[in-house]
């Protein structure tokens, strides 16, 4: 990448380019009768599959929930920017790497940028963001990515710093989870707590209202650096439940919706109406298993895996909508390994649970948590799951749970000996798909197991690519043969949009208004 902006001693030798390389129901809105005709819609209307649970992009559990993210890049801009395709792109930073021995790191800062409050944007926003980041008092999840680098040094728009610990993955959390901008000033004039109640970005939308579990009313930033959306106004509705999405879609009361069953997607696409799209992500539907109870025994494990025919779940249940996966990487993702396979194979299953004692007339018994209406079908796709259990001899008990309930949970290592949940890896990095799934110390793992832990522990610094993702497959093979988890499915994400609405999907799953077009 140009070097010209940078000191003279930091040679930029990582671009973009090789970076990807490496890589409810209806609410009082006050607003009656909506349109259903792009040509006609002064309010764009998005009946959206999750409530927000509050703005800063960059603390607490809802920082690594995927699905908020598109509501979070609408308000705020990230240090780097990813387009549809999941390729990187110049967002507040214009050009970043490292030099040659790995010890500094360099970036551009992108001019002429103002906050919604109208004050501009300068490096001084960027540094403070990352320090913040990195402080393990302001409550980031990523904070042990962010504090890789230190000592920053600012000349200009270019901003250099040291390396304290090497991440080959740094850059590409910039356009991850928690690698928002925030804004320095107004953050420390006005504290969290105002922060909550009038949040300010530098993204293509600005925060008009929002009623807790209700919807966000978001207005179009008409000096976006990157252009100002087409709609004007956009309100995104809270509607959890996936049947009340599709009466939305339905009746007109919204112009897009997403995440609805695939039956449904189908009918309504096939009556003329609404257009569709429906196209694989970088989200996998997966079951943690928890080192816990009965998961302690590897045969109970294994036969709870071979016991699951992820074609036939895909085939009856998402209509073909899914590719079945058998690690936590999906056929996009850098380190997928096609020949680590676990295939269905229910007597194998039977002969492994016999070993330990048990078959369809003693039972092994365990509970299995999951959600309800998130995901297209999660429910029904754990009850055909336990259907098939209850044939080889595994009893589970099903108890349904809210995404934030399984972050909470999970963030305190008390998952039930099963829990269904859909992993979300944008960067498409096997760190951020098997490895903080797996990882022990991670917050975002129940797997404790110290025979993984000193398999991953060495790859989070690896300075040699290629070695470094050889590893990450030695890591999901031996994690396939332990069957320390189970991978279902690659999905497939179904929108729905009103007449003369175009939606862009992006496949991070983040459904972006500033990418909705009239046609």
């Amino acid at each position: 990448m140009p070097t010209r902006n940078l000191n003279r001693d930091i040679i930029m030798n990582l671009n973009r380019r090789s970076l990807l390389q490496l890589s409810a129901a209806s609410v009082a809105l006050g607003m009656a009768g909506l349109p259903a005709r792009a040509q006609a819609i002064d309010e764009l209307v998005i009946a959206y599959n999750v409530a927000l649970p509050g703005w800063d992009p960059t603390v607490g559990p809802s920082a690594v929930n995927p699905t908020i993210q598109g509501i979070y890049q609408s308000v705020f801009d990230m240090f780097i920017a990813q387009n549809p395709d999941l390729s990187f792109a110049p967002g507040l930073i214009t050009e970043w790497g490292w030099n040659d021995d790995r010890t500094k790191i360099g970036m551009t800062v992108r001019e002429g940028v103002t906050w919604h409050d109208g004050s501009p944007f300068t490096p001084e926003d960027v540094v403070w963001s990352l320090e913040r980041a990195a402080n393990p008092d302001t409550g980031n999840p990523i904070q042990f990515v962010w504090s890789t680098i230190g000592n920053f040094s600012i000349d200009g728009n270019t901003i250099t710093a040291d390396v304290l610990r090497f991440d080959p993955t740094l850059f590409k959390w910039m356009s991850f989870l928690t690698g928002y901008v925030l804004p320095k000033a107004y953050y420390e004039k006005v504290g969290a707590e105002g922060f909550e109640a009038a949040p300010v970005g530098t993204g293509p939308y600005m925060v008009e209202k929002f009623e807790r579990n209700a919807f966000v009313r978001l207005k179009a930033n008409p000096a976006y650096w990157g252009g100002k959306p087409e709609f004007e106004t956009v309100t995104i509705k809270f509607v959890t439940d996936a049947a009340s999405r599709v009466a939305e879609i339905e009746s007109g009361n919204a112009h897009v919706t997403l995440e609805m069953p695939y039956e449904e997607y189908d009918r309504l696409k096939a009556g003329g109406t609404l257009t569709g799209t429906a196209v694989p992500i970088s989200d996998i539907g997966m079951i943690f298993l928890n080192d816990i109870e009965v998961m302690t025994d590897p045969n109970v494990r294994m036969a709870a895996a071979l016991a699951i025919d992820k074609q036939l779940i895909v085939d009856r249940l998402l209509s073909g909508y899914g590719v079945p996966i058998d690690t936590l990487e999906t056929p996009d993702y850098v380190a997928f390994d096609p020949s680590i396979k676990v295939p269905y194979n229910e007597a194998k299953a039977i002969e492994l649970l016999a070993a330990s004692g048990y078959g369809p007339d003693n039972p092994v018994k365990f509970k299995i948590q999951t959600t309800k209406g998130f995901k297209p079908k999660d429910y029904e796709m754990i009850q055909a799951i336990v259907g098939l259990w209850r044939k080889v001899g595994i009893e589970a008990e099903i108890e349904v749970y809210e995404i934030a309930k399984h972050f909470e949970l999970r963030a305190a290592d008390q998952l039930a000996p099963a829990a269904f949940y859909n992993w979300g890896n944008a960067v498409g990095d096997p760190t951020t798909s098997t490895g903080f799934a797996m990882f022990g110390p991670s917050p975002h793992s129940v797997w404790d197991g110290e025979d993984l832990i000193a398999m991953i522990g060495p790859l989070w610094g690896e300075a040699d690519e290629a070695k470094r993702i050889e590893g990450w497959k030695a890591v999901d093979r031996y994690i396939a043969d332990n069957a320390l988890v189970i991978p279902l499915i690659q999905y497939v994400q179904p929108i729905l949009a009103a007449p003369g609405v175009a939606v862009t999907p992006h496949a991070s799953g983040a459904l972006l208004p500033a990418l909705m077009k009239r046609s």
